[in-house]
């Protein structure tokens, strides 16, 4: 068995996608520890199965290519955890990549816990293109570093502070067997589900405060584009929904846990009705009223907090004042946190 298998989704890919893989393979004795899955997701574009195929033919027993017909990153993602032989399951985008000296030594962290944890944490940088600041996003102060800890040892998150894919790494029978996972395909964003679904079945934990993963933002056709996720965003609720009705936080035990679902939901929700208030028009304004018109009525409790909340009270102030208010708000945030 494999110590970490890292699933590398890609769709023409050809460009960039090298300078992920690479970046996954420390050398030496430690490749031995790594599984990289190169996922081809049906590209049909460039030479991207080529370029994977010539990664596994270079590694062989280290690097996998694995063609599949589209469907897109949810699925691709499914495949690469289907595929994956290790103990442990990481997810890393083709435009991305991992620190060279950072990673090596989470390896070995990794191989040198003395049991194994259910989620394993780091930081990672917004590499924003042109950026003179590239925020970089800690856990420190929250979570307890260099030692496993449980959900009662941790400190309430910051608004709007949460764990994203580039944070994490799973035990990869936990996704399989514990929690089932799966994602839906065809649809993008699903990044957030990817984290979220599997948060009630983590038990034991581990951080390392040590910038890990390289999440680049410049691209001109990325997802994450402003324009093009109001322009995706019947996928962003679509994945939005899902998070409302694919864990029923009522039935999660640990109170530190289920506040952090709640936040993490909260957080996903303000981003969905940002995003279609900046769009403006009758149609996203009755999107957006269909959206918390759905939280109340599959979870009229969560609907309550999230509707009282602050974000949720500035959502809903009426008018353009309350419009620009809110979208003032959301552009101050983004520029402390550089993304998008």
């Amino acid at each position: 068995m494999k110590l970490i298998s890292i699933a590398v989704p890609c769709y023409n890919s050809e460009a960039y996608m090298e300078h992920a893989i690479a970046s996954l393979l420390p050398g030496g004795e430690l490749d031995s520890l790594v599984e990289v899955l190169v996922v081809d997701d049906g590209s049909a574009k460039d030479h991207t199965l080529e370029v994977a195929q010539k990664w596994e033919a270079s590694h062989p027993g280290v690097v996998r290519a694995i063609h599949q017909e589209n469907a897109g990153h949810g699925g691709a993602v499914m495949t690469g955890l289907r595929n994956a032989t290790g103990q442990y399951f990481k997810v890393v985008d083709s435009d991305d990549w991992v620190d060279e000296e950072n990673w090596p030594r989470l390896l070995q962290t990794l191989r040198d816990l003395k049991e194994p944890v259910d989620l394993f944490i780091s930081n990672f940088i917004y590499d924003k293109v042109g950026a003179s600041h590239k925020h970089v996003v800690r856990y420190s102060g929250t979570l307890p570093t260099d030692r496993i800890f449980t959900w009662d040892e941790t400190r309430p998150f910051p608004l709007g502070h949460y764990m994203q894919m580039h944070s994490v790494i799973y035990r990869t029978e936990m996704l399989r067997e514990e929690c089932r996972l799966e994602l839906p395909t065809h649809t993008f964003y699903v990044d957030e589900l990817y984290v979220y679904l599997p948060l009630p079945h983590v038990k034991k934990m581990y951080y390392q405060d040590e910038t890990i993963y390289h999440y680049f933002i410049g691209r001109d056709d990325q997802s994450v584009q402003e324009d093009i996720m109001i322009r995706r965003i019947d996928q962003a609720l679509r994945v939005n929904r899902l998070m409302v009705t694919g864990v029923d936080l009522n039935k999660v035990e640990n109170q530190r846990l289920r506040d952090y679902m709640r936040n993490y939901v909260e957080i996903i929700t303000t981003v969905s009705s940002v995003l279609l208030t900046k769009a403006g028009t009758p149609e996203h304004m009755q999107k957006r009223t269909e959206l918390w018109a759905f939280i109340e009525k599959e979870n009229p409790s969560l609907y309550r907090e999230l509707r009282h909340r602050l974000l949720g009270r500035l959502i809903h102030l009426p008018g353009r004042l309350g419009r620009a208010v809110l979208l003032i708000g959301y552009r101050i945030t983004q520029k402390i946190f550089g993304f998008n």
